[in-house]
């Protein structure tokens, strides 16, 4: 069998013809050491077609189509004009190595030709690349290497394109951003206090809030220059008049050492920095809560945008924390003391980021554990749905937050929370509203249903006649049986067929007999008597008479 060799590359698709194999080998390892030797692998394989790209755009589309394993129409009118053509209910006589398998399968779907890719093929065509500006004429190596650079940068673009509006790295790096503007504005601030206090130190003791600390610092500069006039623009500063008037009089009073102007401007600048740094700290804050409501907005009415944006982070992205069950999500963050509870064997860890949400401060102690699986169940749901949704909307999440606070209610005063269909049924339908689509069952499918209960019903009722008419075929066949059996034995002692038939007959008469008499005493008895004390006696004559009867048969 011919075997033919399909071969991309950054200029277009190349077929290759593979015959007399037996010179270099069928194993792998004997490939391997002829494809170094152009003069012994050219033998084998030839050149037969090539369809070059018509430009970069071109073959960035086929690049793709071939990695999602799709046929383009350019390579099958390729494939049916270079190879051999297949007969309508006949084996072809060839087969095509490709490297792509998912490729290979939709080729055989549409043009009926087999294809294989094994570790033999692809040393074959890795032999073809190694030697491709060989095999094609006017095919420069330089001119390759550029058209390859080329169509791998197009194709790595092409790979990570997203929407611009939900990236998630966003989040990531503002987070991770604040956290560091929090600590460094937490040290210049205390620094801001220590340099300060060397000149006015019962400031410390009367503004506790570093951001207004530097403020004022930045406002006093020199003690001795403070008079009454500056009341009102500190108290615009601290908000409260009353403090402005405590820092008046401690300035008047103070035990704090005088200082030079060229140290009192440094304090200014640094306090100034300090201050910028803190708006801006108040600016990203602002614009991570914006970008958790267009990026995760369930999640970030679940558990607040700040908590979040902590979990989204430390998974990695959101698809990443969408992946992670409950379970995971329940202690992302207390990796340490999860790994140092398994080695102690100790107690594992109840929570970890999450602990930072409010439900769980709010939770008693002995319920600290529960609410925390609970919450970690409802994370997960909502982050699923911010990254497999297509609708943008909180509603999802403002449900599940409801339902937290259910179940603390239920932890707390023993009220029995809503069941979490009825909460996702609720919540569906109002997200229908908002986008105008409210999900209703369509007529035919009503109608449908309908039918279907009726033929259900009907079912049932029938079912009691047919199992009576199944019941009396049954003796039906029992009684037939039993008249064969007794002919044969009859027919043994010497008994014709039509005594048998006629003492069979006298035996049901004698019965009909008996039981038309039972029946008349019961009434006679029952109409003197009463029912209750008759029903026993007559139910015993009865059962001697059918046993007396059984035994004359």
């Amino acid at each position: 069998m011919a075997l033919y060799l399909l071969f991309e590359f950054a200029s277009g698709y190349g077929l290759f013809e593979a015959h007399g194999l037996d010179e270099i080998g069928q194993s792998i390892e004997a490939v391997q050491n002829s494809v170094i030797d152009i003069n012994r692998f050219g033998k084998v394989v030839k050149f037969v077609a090539i369809q070059p790209f018509s430009s970069a755009l071109d073959a960035l589309q086929q690049c793709n189509a071939v990695s999602e394993g799709l046929l383009t129409d350019e390579l099958r009118n390729f494939l049916e004009l270079n190879l051999p053509k297949v007969k309508e209910g006949k084996k072809p006589k060839f087969s095509l190595g490709i490297s792509e398998p998912k490729l290979g399968s939709q080729i055989f779907e549409v043009l009926r030709i087999p294809c294989q890719s094994n570790d033999f093929v692809l040393e074959l065509l890795r032999g073809v690349r190694l030697h491709i500006h060989t095999f094609i004429k006017n095919l420069k190596e330089a001119d390759l290497e550029k058209a390859q650079l080329g169509l791998g940068h197009s194709y790595s673009r092409a790979k990570v394109k997203f929407n611009v509006n939900r990236v998630d790295n966003m989040i990531i790096q503002a987070i991770s951003l604040l956290d560091t503007l929090d600590k460094d504005i937490n040290t210049f601030c205390m620094r801001v206090r220590e340099w300060y206090s060397w000149h006015f130190p019962e400031l410390v003791k009367i503004i506790n809030d570093n951001y207004i600390y530097a403020r004022v610092a930045k406002y006093v500069k020199d003690k001795s220059t403070l008079s009454e006039d500056a009341i009102s623009e500190l108290t615009d500063i601290t908000g409260d008049e009353d403090k402005a008037k405590d820092i008046i009089e401690a300035a008047k009073a103070s035990m704090g050492q005088d200082i030079s102007p060229i140290d009192l401007i440094n304090i200014e600048q640094f306090a100034q920095r300090v201050i910028e740094l803190s708006e801006y700290r108040k600016q990203l804050h602002s614009y991570l809560v914006s970008k958790m409501q267009d990026i995760a907005p369930n999640l970030a009415s679940l558990i607040g945008e700040m908590v979040g944006a902590r979990l989204i982070s430390h998974a990695g992205s959101l698809t990443n924390l969408a992946k992670c069950p409950a379970s995971t999500l329940q202690i992302l963050g207390a990796e340490k003391a999860l790994f140092r509870a398994l080695k102690t064997r100790g107690n594992t860890p109840k929570y970890g980021l999450i602990f930072h949400s409010s439900f769980i401060g709010r939770a008693s102690t002995r319920n600290k554990g529960r609410i925390s699986r609970y919450l970690a169940n409802k994370c997960s749901i909502a982050s699923r749905i911010d990254c497999f949704s297509e609708v943008n909307t909180n509603i999802f999440g403002e449900k599940l937050r409801e339902q937290v606070e259910e179940r603390l209610e239920f932890y707390d005063k023993g009220i029995a929370p809503r069941k979490n269909l009825d909460v996702m049924k609720e919540a569906i339908q109002n997200s229908g509203k908002e986008n105008g689509d409210v999900p209703k069952l369509d007529s035919e499918k009503k109608k449908k249903k309908k039918k279907k209960d009726q033929m259900e019903v009907d079912l049932v009722n029938q079912a009691p006649e047919a199992e009576e008419f199944t019941g009396s075929e049954k003796k039906k066949k029992k009684e037939k049986k039993r008249l064969r059996e007794d002919i044969d034995v009859s027919a043994e002692n010497g008994v014709t067929e039509e005594d048998l038939v006629a003492s069979q007959e006298k035996k049901k008469k004698k019965k009909k007999k008996v039981v038309d008499d039972m029946d008349s005493v019961l009434e006679k008895e029952t109409a003197v008597n009463g029912l209750g004390t008759v029903e026993g006696e007559t139910k015993k004559k009865k059962k001697k008479k059918t046993k007396e009867i059984a035994d004359t048969d």
